[in-house]
């Protein structure tokens, strides 16, 4: 069936993949978009672009009707699902082929049969595909679960059946846990894929989560294009990803494959599409899911085979045979994928939102940038974190991790939290440098969390200096014509210019001199030499005490962000009548972006202790539990279950137990 115009039914970064290669097999392309995403690059990039609706998913992205209404109106003969959203919907897909349109995708009736995990389970144990051990019956009361979780033996992992991704998935590791695990993943569940079943699993320790990328087309020619290790994880969602598996030998990726082959064969399949396992140090697999559409992490497959899978795709939906076979297939080289995540990986990896003011993605010799993002773009609350995802190739897998490292680096975001700085301390860890990350590296690596370095002095000085320098270059803007040579000229020595610059609620103060093209400035009792060259926009080569750095910067208003190697550092100047005081020392438990209050889980007046839950606040499709800071008592909940709030709302406030806050007299 030929096509001419393809409707992308999604967002970000994969809807700009998707558009690439379409355009470059001479289709039309048409985007769609929410009123969150009217100035987004898809929308840009696309042929044509259609506003489907608000910017919360169920009014958008979420909306089959609105989606099909705008295949309608541009003419369009074939709808791309990407990932996420509707692309496991088998009830979209019906809906699409109603329609007289091609659907880029399986079958529904594969998506059906897969898309269930309790189904899909108890399939493949009759295909005799080996299973994790676990409980996918029909018994989903929590008391039930909580009995065959004891039964299987702790630890477990308990997962929504209807979806992935991480969403609606808890490691619990005693039973006493249980209840608040099952509680938060099925709401987790429902709101992410409208179904709050569970199943329960025996929780495979210190595994590789290994996936097998597979092919099919309406002839029955079904192949494997090899492997990916996806261990390295947080949250259970993936951060970095990488092809082939360090560990992988020929017979075990022909053992897999086959497996994988045979998965995609039981359902008729048709498509791209991931079948997941769990490999364990001894060489044995247990299948874990299959994910019925293209994955975030294809690049890696295709900079180690040479195909576009997404061309492949069309070709395929298109009724055409896969142009390879098994024999053709060839992995060349190592590729690594980081996703660039809009979150605080020191605050929990909680999600961060806001203006970008500078995007600036890394270039050179096999690096790749996938991204949905650009300057002035603002980061919303309403989908998933990831902005882009850096991709790198190599000969070998030490040249592709070196790659990866400059990528990091040279790969700036600035204007909302990021990731950056926690891919870099990844990319280092002798773990992942040797090829033996697990899925527990991350958890055992920082097993109290993760924490960034703190700010040091030469970061103080150079920070103050920029701002300086930025003053003086807008004040010689607004004086007319005077010779530089006359900046910072005084008949007598120049005062100091003292600075207090706020790094959160940690205030620093900071003393300079501009001595020609030099500043001299004293943080902390340090004298630090500061000298800038600017190299470009919004780039300067410094020498900070005879060490030179290059770095990149914005400074806007009274704040200031840097990009030095792979560190990203926010900080603010304070001004007279700021207020510094810590909001989480006050006692004010507030929304750290907006998000919909799920559950209040404490009354006025009550005692709570430090790290107690408080409330659960939804926010970017995940569920993060709001703790204590202290020990103390509840004095006010200014919200209510099912409230949207906005950043900065104050939802509860608490009364520090060790102050006393009784009337003397």
């Amino acid at each position: 069936m030929a096509m001419s115009c393809v409707l992308i039914a999604n967002r970000g970064e994969i809807a700009c993949r998707v558009i690439r290669t379409a355009r470059s097999e001479g289709l039309r392309t048409v985007a769609v978009y929410s009123e969150a995403d009217a100035e987004a690059p898809h929308v840009a990039v696309a042929d044509e672009a259609v506003l489907i609706g608000a910017g919360p998913v169920g009014d958008s992205y979420l909306r089959s009707d609105k989606i099909l209404d705008a295949a309608r109106r541009t003419g369009a003969d074939a709808i791309h699902p990407g990932y996420g959203f509707l692309s496991e919907n088998a009830d979209f897909v019906r809906e699409v082929v109603a329609a007289g349109l091609i659907f880029i995708g399986p079958s529904a009736e594969a998506i059906e049969a897969m898309g269930d995990k309790a189904a899909a389970k108890t399939l493949m144990i009759a295909a005799g595909v080996p299973c994790v051990p676990g409980y996918q019956g029909e018994d989903q009361s929590t008391d039930g679960l909580i009995a065959k979780a004891q039964e299987i033996g702790m630890p477990v992992m308990i997962k929504a059946s209807a979806g992935g991704g991480g969403r609606g998935m808890r490691l619990v590791e005693h039973a006493d846990n249980l209840a608040d695990a099952i509680t938060l993943a099925r709401a987790e569940a429902q709101n992410a894929f409208g179904s709050g079943d569970l199943i329960i699993e025996k929780a495979i320790r210190y595994p590789r989560h290994v996936e097998i990328q597979i092919f099919a087309d309406a002839q029955g020619n079904t192949i494997h294009l090899g492997e990916r290790d996806c261990s390295v994880q947080r949250r259970h969602q993936k951060v970095i990803e990488e092809a082939p598996c360090p560990v992988m030998t020929p017979d075990l990726r022909a053992r897999m494959g086959k497996a994988a082959v045979d998965v995609a064969r039981a359902v008729s399949y048709q498509g791209a599409g991931t079948v997941e396992f769990l490999l364990d140090d001894s060489g044995a697999f247990y299948f874990l899911e299959m994910n019925t559409r293209l994955q975030v992490e294809h690049p890696v497959t295709e900079l180690v085979t040479g195909l576009d899978l997404v061309a492949l795709q069309l070709s395929v939906a298109a009724g055409d045979p896969l142009p390879v076979t098994q024999e053709d297939i060839s992995l060349t080289g190592h590729a690594i994928e980081l996703r660039l995540y809009a979150e605080d990986p020191a605050n929990d990896y909680l999600p961060a939102t806001g203006q970008i003011d500078l995007w600036r993605p890394a270039d050179g010799p096999g690096v790749r940038v996938d991204a949905g993002v650009s300057t002035g773009l603002e980061v919303s609350p309403f989908y998933d974190a990831m902005l882009a995802k850096i991709i790198v190739w190599g000969d070998t897998r030490a040249v592709a991790h070196a790659r990866a490292q400059r990528a990091v680096r040279e790969t700036v975001l600035l204007g909302v939290k990021t990731n950056t700085t926690f891919l870099a301390n990844v990319l280092d860890l002798a773990e992942f440098k040797e090829g033996k990350a697990t899925t527990d590296l991350l958890g055992a690596t920082f097993p109290g969390g993760y924490e960034e370095d703190e700010i040091n002095n030469a970061d103080l000085a150079l920070a103050a200096a920029l701002i300086l320098h930025m003053d003086q270059e807008h004040a010689f803007a607004r004086a007319g014509y005077l010779s530089r040579d006359l900046l910072g000229w005084s008949s007598a020595a120049p005062p100091p210019a003292i600075l207090t610059l706020l790094d959160g609620d940690t205030e620093h103060e900071v003393s300079a001199t501009r001595r020609g093209p030099n500043w001299d400035l004293i943080v902390s009792g340090d004298s630090i030499s500061v000298f800038l060259k600017m190299s470009g926009p919004n780039t300067v080569r410094a020498t900070v005490s005879g060490r030179v750095v290059e770095c990149v910067f914005i400074v806007s208003g009274n704040r200031i962000e840097l990009g030095v190697g792979a560190r990203r550092l926010s900080l603010r100047r304070s001004v007279p009548g700021s207020d510094s005081q810590s909001i989480a020392n006050s006692g004010r438990i507030t929304a750290a972006m907006p998000g919909l209050v799920q559950k209040i889980l404490v009354r006025k007046s009550q005692s709570v202790v430090k790290d107690q839950p408080l409330a659960v606040l939804e926010a970017m499709k995940m569920q993060h539990q709001l703790k204590a800071p202290f020990d103390g008592t509840v004095m006010s909940v200014q919200v209510s279950s099912g409230q949207q709030v906005a950043a900065g709302d104050v939802l509860i406030e608490l009364a520090d137990a060790t102050v006393d806050t009784k009337e003397k007299g």
